[in-house]
């Protein structure tokens, strides 16, 4: 990420009042069912003349990093994005060597639209940026219906496993919809 790492929580709060400030960023913050801040995930690049919104700044505390409710916290944002404010398009970019950012947007149903080398440089360095984009009528047809799925209760035995992945639940919408599972 181009910002931190944050030598103390007041630099911290510094560059999230100046990220308040900003008109084409939202940041989040995400709580455990506890209430406690567990991370923090912003709309970026916000355009609504164009119906274009990305997802960013993803930071997960260990204890929610890989949890049913990380998941759940990317959904809640996605839906908010697609159903409430009627954005068309849904867009993930990253570093294009953090696999795990780059699983992630792949294992919540946006597909890969290519490379931009050199995009930006970060702390020195030249970023090849991973581009990720979920329109409105895949999020309706496949993405959408298979985290749901995925998210319910039904999906997730005694012990908390899951009973389907959310790969599997994507691809059986996927077909559902009339395309080909990924």
């Amino acid at each position: 990420m181009p910002w931190g790492p944050f030598d103390n929580g007041d630099a911290y709060a510094e560059w999230v009042e100046g990220s308040v400030q900003a008109d084409d960023v939202e940041f989040l913050a995400i709580c455990s069912l506890e209430g406690e801040p567990a991370g923090v995930a912003g709309y970026l690049n916000i355009v609504p003349e164009m119906g274009s919104i990305e997802v960013g700044g993803i930071t997960y505390s260990p204890e929610l990093q890989g949890t049913t409710h990380a998941t759940e916290a990317m959904y809640l944002m996605m839906a908010h994005a697609f159903d409430d404010l009627g954005y068309r398009r849904y867009e993930w970019k990253c570093d294009s060597l953090n696999s795990p950012s780059r699983g992630a947007a792949e294992r919540l149903g946006f597909l890969y639209e290519g490379t931009f080398a050199q995009h930006r440089v970060t702390k020195g360095r030249n970023r090849d940026t991973a581009w990720f984009g979920l329109t409105d009528k895949r999020w309706r047809d496949a993405a959408g219906p298979a985290l749901r799925d995925w998210l319910s209760p039904d999906n997730f035995d005694e012990s908390g496993g899951q009973r389907r992945r959310l790969r599997e639940l994507r691809g059986r919408a996927e077909v559902e919809a009339g395309g080909e599972p990924l």
